[in-house]
């Protein structure tokens, strides 16, 4: 397949222009598609930082953080046992993969109060991976 530049050939068919279109938006949706891909593995060695304070797996327990097991689907401060800041027990969220992404990147500015005293993650690839990571776990530590 080829792209034909249309400035210099004023003849091209409409096939060939309808191909060229085809394989542009294909290349763009490949290229798109790599570059947000989840990658469990590498979000296991993100979580490498996250292990100061948080545990997962069978057998996890509360520490400076609580439990992460289940914790993509889980309401915000409702880990038994864990004793949450009220601005994280009262902020009303769900830890689907948007809000955890928006937390992760910026938690006081998203939980104003929270005590999770983490600069944040800037790098979106490195959260998604985090967010592959995590979500392997169910709320009993089995990695599913």
């Amino acid at each position: 397949m080829y792209i034909i530049d249309l400035t210099s050939n004023p003849k091209a068919s409409k096939k060939d222009i309808m191909r060229s279109l085809v394989f542009v938006a294909l290349l763009f949706v490949a290229g798109a598609n790599e570059a947000k891909a989840q990658d469990a593995g590498a979000g296991e060695k993100v979580f490498a930082v996250c292990k100061a304070c948080h545990q997962i797996g069978e057998g996890a327990k509360n520490s400076v953080g609580p439990v992460l097991n289940g914790v993509v689907g889980r309401p915000a401060g409702s880990y038994p046992g864990y004793s949450y800041s009220p601005a994280n027990k009262g902020s009303g969220l769900t830890w689907d993969e948007a809000t955890f992404r928006k937390y992760i990147k910026d938690p006081k500015a998203t939980v104003p109060g929270t005590k999770m005293s983490y600069a944040g993650l800037k790098d979106d690839q490195k959260a998604t991976d985090l967010i592959a990571f995590l979500k392997q776990f169910d709320a009993a530590g089995k990695k599913q």
